[in-house]
């Protein structure tokens, strides 16, 4: 029999989980020899790839001697935090793995707390110790530092440390001497995390922590067997802790799989401590347990965090409406939009009241929503959205309001603007700490303060400057902000935008869109550096009499339009704005399109 090892990996966004992965399922020859290997091969999906993210947490499992360690890759996104906090409960220790020249950023915190918390055994990779800005002695104590302020236990505290190069596939037990290859790694996982434990021969009983979907089998549930076996085709009870007085639901497990590198293997039985997927529960979700019908006890599980942000996803109901797509109709928007729901667990789909065509969709953060808007659109889908509002609560008789833990690393020259801007945010400093020839500032700032400012940040730095925010908790709601010091320009009339008509409007303020692009009334076509709207006609032709020549329009300069993605997009739109999301074209434009109907509301609201 062989030994068995579940092990996550946690880390802050970007500091080299998937490429450790990659490296160790290359050493322990997971692939043959003559087959093409791809990059960060965890990543599976094309907006993982492009992002350079993990959204969803993968399983994988490589062999080292007679040794089988599962390894979980986790998100290291704020907004799939969700994630993180599920997979957890799936291992007996974790990989926590701190970039050499960053050191423990946010999510670092967040993922390390919940690890502590549930008892888990600690390996500390300082990975990237290639780079040439690394400052492997100084990161060490800011870990021991973290572990200390998080209560470790004394056994936590003397975690083994290794030195790795996620890129080389290289890790050694000092940062004085390079390593050749990740045989430390795997040693050290073997030594000392903990093999799973569990009766095999108790009733069976599992925690469902993951969900996977398919067309085929609908919903695979995803988990670690607690004790007991199972058997395929054996009858199953599901059951979950925090609905203990619903009767268990009858299913039987009609397929069982476990995983063997980057693949699943169908098995006909499996036992106490190993990772599995299992098929033929339909509306199975996150946190149900499954177990023997004679024995039904449910684990307990933690909660899901509450969504904190939420927006209104609606059809399309422009003058261009139905021209791209090849789903615009409410049912079909309605349909995907739950369909994201049996995957997603930290989202919510309302249907809208007194709407039948919007729906109001909330998520843990801008990330998800706006990865969510990608999918869709790159599936055909045509819709509009509304800008993120933030979900208030109501704690103790007083409004409250989600709060950001955001922790910035700029270079000291733009470290003034910056605290300007998150303090006219109401952004709470908590404290400052110098990085060779940068700081390190850490602040409270309300989820709302901070839509829009990321762009502004990158400006405010000159794209030096590195931000990371968490959830935080909830706080007595801070007073009004101003959401946006712009305008915008809209376009007056249908049409086709033309040079002429765009050269005049470019004096106005910084347009979005190029010559010969299709508009219609209503549109958002660019931004006025004033705090109020301007109409433009970007349509106007030149009048031709037969004292001027057509060839002299040819003349007219006009500035390059400034090319706006996703984010933003969302991050750009005013109260009174959506944002038509095609599969070809992202069109801002104003929610009411007519010029007067528009002006009597905004009158009308003041009077």
């Amino acid at each position: 029999m062989y030994q068995l090892r579940n092990i996550a990996i946690i880390a802050h966004v970007d500091h080299g989980k998937t490429t450790l992965v990659d490296e160790m399922l290359k050493q322990s020859g997971v692939y043959r020899e003559n087959q093409e290997i791809v990059e960060r091969v965890m990543d599976s999906n094309d907006l993982e790839r492009e992002r350079g993210i993990t959204i969803m947490a993968k399983n994988t499992a490589v062999r080292y001697g007679d040794a089988k360690i599962n390894i979980v890759d986790t998100p290291g996104h704020a907004d799939f935090g969700g994630e993180v906090e599920r997979i957890l409960k799936m291992v007996n220790g974790v990989i926590l793995l701190v970039d050499a020249a960053e050191g423990p950023m946010p999510q670092t915190r967040f993922v390390l707390s919940k690890a502590l918390e549930l008892g888990h055994r600690v390996i500390v990779c300082l990975n990237k110790v290639d780079r040439p800005d690394q400052r492997v002695h100084e990161v060490v104590d800011e870990i021991l530092e973290l572990l200390m302020d998080l209560d470790a236990t004394d056994e936590q505290l003397d975690s083994p440390m290794l030195f790795c190069s996620g890129r080389n596939g290289t890790a050694s037990y000092s940062p004085e001497v390079p390593g050749t290859d990740l045989k430390p790694l795997f040693e050290t996982i073997l030594e000392y995390i903990p093999a799973p434990e569990g009766d095999e021969t108790a009733p069976f009983q599992m925690l469902v922590s993951s969900i996977d979907y398919n067309e085929f089998v609908g919903r695979i549930a995803i988990g670690r067997i607690e004790r007991g076996t199972i058997n395929q085709n054996q009858e199953i009870a599901v059951c979950n802790y925090h609905d203990p007085d619903a009767p268990a639901k009858r299913a039987k497990a009609v397929s069982l799989y476990q995983f063997e590198g980057l693949g699943r293997v169908p098995v006909t039985s499996a036992t106490a401590g190993n990772i599995i997927a299992m098929s033929g529960i339909g509306d199975v979700t996150i946190g149900d347990t499954i177990c023997a019908p004679n024995a039904v006890e449910p684990i307990e599980f933690v909660k899901i965090s509450a969504p904190t942000l939420e927006m209104t996803f609606s059809v399309n109901d422009s003058p261009f409406a139905g021209r791209e797509g090849k789903y615009v109709t409410s049912r079909q928007l309605r349909d995907r939009l739950f369909r994201e729901t049996l995957k997603d667990v930290s989202l919510k789909v309302e249907d809208m009241e007194g709407s039948t065509d919007s729906f109001n969709v909330a998520g843990r953060g801008e990330m998800s929503l706006s990865i969510l808007i990608e999918t869709m659109r790159r599936e055909g889908y045509e819709f509009q959205v509304s800008p993120p509002r933030v979900l208030y609560k109501t704690i103790d008789g007083k409004k409250c309001e989600p709060i950001e833990r955001v922790v910035v690393d700029v270079p000291q020259d733009y470290m003034g603007a910056v605290m300007e801007k998150l303090g006219a945010r109401k952004g709470e400093f908590q404290s400052m700490t110098p990085l060779g020839s940068r700081m390190k500032l850490e602040y409270l700032v309300p989820s709302r303060g901070l839509f829009g400012y990321r762009n502004e940040f990158l400006t405010d730095t000159k794209g030096e400057g590195i931000m990371a925010s968490v959830f935080d908790s909830y706080a007595p709601f801070k007073g009004e902000l101003s959401r946006r010091a712009t305008g915008s320009l809209v376009a007056f009339e249908t049409g086709e935008a033309v040079a002429y008509g765009l050269f005049n409007a470019q004096e106005r303020g910084q347009l979005f869109i190029g010559a010969g692009t299709p508009v219609y009334g209503g549109m958002v076509v660019g931004v006025s550096p004033k705090n109020e709207d301007i109409s433009v006609n970007v349509c106007k032709r030149k009048q031709l009499t037969n004292m001027r020549a057509a060839g002299s329009d040819e003349a007219l300069r006009l500035v390059p339009p400034r090319q706006m993605s996703l984010e933003q997009c969302l991050e750009f739109l005013a109260d009174d704005e959506l944002l038509e999301v095609t599969p070809e074209n992202l069109r801002l434009r104003k929610s009411i399109l007519d010029h007067s109907r528009r002006m009597k509301a905004i009158h009308g609201g003041n009077a």
